[in-house]
């Protein structure tokens, strides 16, 4: 059967990308259009993500009265929520042992302060990523124990951590609340709730752990509420206004926006607009971020300043900063965070031209997994470079940085191929000191004599790697004339936000424009500024991001007013009060 053409005949775009329309149905796109009094273009967007006149309300606006489902459908909750209420009703000392990352912080952050409202005594503690590593060991779980915590409730960590909670026995019960893929049955404890449990089939594997931990409170209040707690006790909590750090949790975990998720991250942009956790409102205040908060705004500008704390300073930085109710103190560890970040940022620059150039040399190797390794590499950013190779490249890749003999990395990967199954299955053949995750992202930790042999593994398990095109496919949405590109336009298509996983962004083409001027705005000229003129006599403002240097960069600054197709993102932008249509360049091909 012969592959069907390439939109606008781009078989290898300016930065190596075949370019092809989406599937959709013309039918079903115009029916809907119709039915729904929308434009046509919108209709089709809705059609190509499945949606039909029946489930399109839901789907514009998407509400957790519709979406969220009782927790008692995940194995272990009721049994979680019995021992949460139990440690309320009873002022027990509690601890919260959560990860480093940016779900771990909001997961950790739901619990900490949602049962010291409740009246808890309650602690906290974050592992350091270089010393500890991933999830509970030994000696921090006796701690905690010997600090006369009765129950151990662990966030986005613990489902693999058998031996780890052993100290724990007979001193202090635990709770998991995780979402890490198992890869047989969890530990010994009082309740160990994972929609990804093997025996789970509540069929939310999608959640994150603070998805996980929200619908655990959910469940704690309604135990508390059956047994007359708040007739006596403080009043019931308001969890929507938690929503905020359950949708900052979701979209920096990257889980896909449908569903119940699509819900959460809906709900959690309007809590988050408002400003009221004095930790976010700084830290984006700090950031500059001062326009319509979205899910742009939790991916790029929350998650990596939180993260930065559990991958270069204070573990539990992220973590307190969104506990902090003084907006003093909120400011400091905003200003902090937003300094270790740029710190982050020089670390990892560092470490990814190296990074890249080993890529550059096993993609010409036939390499169809990428492992690239280098002596002093920050472990704590392995895994945004392992992005960026993954990005470039189209194949899965991992990072490791090697001391004194050991290596500890982190992967990514790309649709269809389960990394962490590669990385569990590594571990449990004896050849990974350490190791797990999901499907696109994992972490391990092994002998560096040993990479070689686990590249190889990782080839044999990932072999559909090898047949991947060098670039990954643009799949486009649509096209639009320069003049369509309007701001009623754009705000059709905002409809369809928040934009993430499992809901990507629309990506339309505007055919045979020309660029009237190009220069270089912003720090260090990493963006770039167009004006752009259509065959209808349209003018539209432009901008392209992350373009210091490449392909891309080079054709819109050079293009000598030759016609030119553009691919990208249609955006209204709001500013001083005035709101005009402008587009995100993605890529680009000479028409």
């Amino acid at each position: 059967m012969p592959e069907e053409a390439a939109a606008l005949e781009v078989s290898a775009s300016v930065t190596g990308r075949r370019w092809s329309w989406r599937a959709s149905d013309d039918r079903a796109s115009l029916m809907l259009a119709q039915r729904l009094e929308l434009p046509e273009m919108l209709g089709r967007l809705l059609a190509a993500r499945g949606i039909t006149a029946e489930t399109a309300a839901d789907f514009l606006d998407p509400r957790l009265r519709v979406f969220l489902p009782d927790p008692s459908v995940m194995i272990d909750m009721d049994a979680a929520a019995a021992r949460l209420a139990q440690a309320v009703r009873a002022r027990e000392k509690l601890a919260v042992f959560a990860d480093y990352d940016v779900d771990g912080a909001c997961s950790g952050a739901l619990m900490v302060g949602a049962l010291r409202r409740f009246g808890c005594e309650v602690t906290h503690y974050v592992p350091d990523r270089l010393k500890e590593g991933y999830g509970p060991n030994p000696a921090a779980i006796a701690a905690l124990c010997e600090a006369g915590a009765t129950l151990i409730v662990c966030v986005d960590c613990g489902i693999a951590a058998h031996a780890a909670l052993e100290p724990a026995r007979g001193r202090a019960d635990v709770v998991i609340l995780d979402h890490h893929k198992a890869e047989g049955p969890p530990p010994v404890v009082r309740a160990a709730v994972n929609p990804n449990r093997l025996d789970c089939t509540s069929g939310l594997k999608g959640l994150c752990a603070a998805g996980v931990a929200f619908l655990a409170l959910v469940a704690t209040q309604r135990e508390l509420r059956r047994t007359g707690f708040f007739q006596t006790g403080p009043a019931e909590l308001d969890l929507m206004a938690e929503l905020d750090i359950v949708a900052l949790a979701t979209v920096c975990d990257v889980m896909p926006l449908q569903g119940v998720n699509r819900a959460l991250v809906t709900q959690g942009i309007k809590v988050l607009a408002r400003r009221a956790r004095p930790g976010l409102a700084a830290l984006m205040e700090v950031a500059g971020a001062r326009g319509e908060v979205s899910a742009h705004t939790l991916g790029f500008t929350l998650g990596p300043r939180i993260n930065a704390g559990g991958r270069i300073a204070e573990p539990d930085l992220g973590l307190r900063l969104l506990l902090c109710d003084l907006p003093a103190e909120a400011r400091a560890m905003a200003e902090k965070l937003d300094a270790v970040n740029r710190r982050r940022q020089e670390v990892e620059a560092g470490v990814l031209s190296d990074a890249m150039a080993q890529g550059e040399a096993q993609m010409a190797a036939g390499r169809g997994v990428l492992l690239v390794r280098g002596e002093g590499w920050h472990p704590g950013v392995v895994g945004i470079v392992a992005s960026r190779l993954k990005e470039k490249f189209n194949r899965p890749a991992c990072v490791a940085g090697i001391d004194e003999g050991i290596a500890k990395g982190s992967g990514r990967s790309v649709s269809g191929l389960d990394l962490g199954s590669a990385v569990i299955w590594a571990r449990s053949s004896g050849m990974l000191i350490a190791g797990g995750g999901h499907a696109m992202a994992a972490g391990f930790t092994i002998q560096a004599d040993r990479l070689e042999a686990f590249h190889t593994l990782l080839e044999e398990r990932l072999s559909g790697a090898a047949a991947l095109p060098a670039a990954s496919e643009l799949v486009l949405d649509g096209a639009l004339t320069v003049r369509g590109a309007t701001v009623e336009m754009a705000n059709h298509v905002t409809r369809l936000s928040p934009f993430g996983a499992g809901n990507e962004e629309p990506v339309f083409v505007l055919r045979r424009c020309r660029i009237v001027k190009a220069d270089r705005v912003g720090a260090e000229g990493q963006v770039i500024r167009a004006f752009l003129e259509g065959e209808d006599g349209g003018r539209l403002k432009a901008v392209c991001f992350r373009a210091k240097e490449g392909p891309l960069a080079g054709l819109l600054l050079n293009s000598g007013g030759s016609p030119l197709h553009l691919a990208g993102h249609l955006r209204a932008e709001k500013w001083n009060d005035q709101v005009s249509a402008a587009f995100q360049i993605v890529d680009g091909a000479r028409a």
